[in-house]
């Protein structure tokens, strides 16, 4: 089950209009390693996660993913970026070929780990490419957070490999929930 609540999970502060760094930010709307790609994914795999616990976790992150792009949408907004739209920064329209289609749990917790660490990378970029203090945080933020669940996603997929009982798996749940600062 997913909840909507009002307001951003972190807020979003620009200092000055950035058209251009507008556009680039489109990566993270639409683009490969783009929140929308990673909510989808862990959407999907969520549907097809024998593993209740794990099943659980995937539609958490699946759900902060997408409250990760709203942040996205409402930055390209303030930096007066063109209209919102699922694409990339050169204008390359989303496709399905972006989400892994594994089916076995552990090759989807790796295909997930792996989209952390594409996205960390590709903040990390944009991190120097701006000199805006507000979007410095709010992407250091972006980026801590795809390392929390890449470790969440390693740690399944180790626990799934273990054969670990259900007190393991609830204690990632909790990790998870624990893991947003106060």
């Amino acid at each position: 089950m997913f909840k909507f609540a009002n307001g951003l999970l972190y807020p979003v502060e620009v200092s000055y209009s950035d058209p251009r760094f507008g556009q680039i930010m489109f990566e993270h709307y639409g683009g490969k390693d783009s929140e929308f790609s990673a909510a989808t994914q862990y959407l999907n795999h969520r549907s097809n996660m024998p593993n209740p616990y794990v099943k659980e976790l995937l539609g958490m992150i699946a759900a902060e993913e997408h409250s990760h792009m709203e942040m996205i949408a409402v930055t390209i907004n303030k930096l007066g970026g063109p209209p919102l739209c699922y694409v990339n920064s050169e204008g390359v329209p989303w496709n399905l070929g972006y989400i892994d289609q594994s089916l076995d749990p552990v090759a989807m917790l790796q295909a997930d780990a792996e989209a952390e660490i594409r996205a960390r990378k590709l903040y990390d970029l944009h991190f120097t490419m701006t000199e805006d203090p507000g979007l410095k945080k709010m992407i250091s933020f972006l980026g801590s957070r795809e390392d929390v669940h890449k470790y969440l996603f390693e740690k399944s997929q180790m626990l799934i490999i273990k054969g670990a009982g259900p007190e393991h798996f609830k204690r990632l749940i909790k990790e998870y929930r624990m893991s947003f600062p106060t």
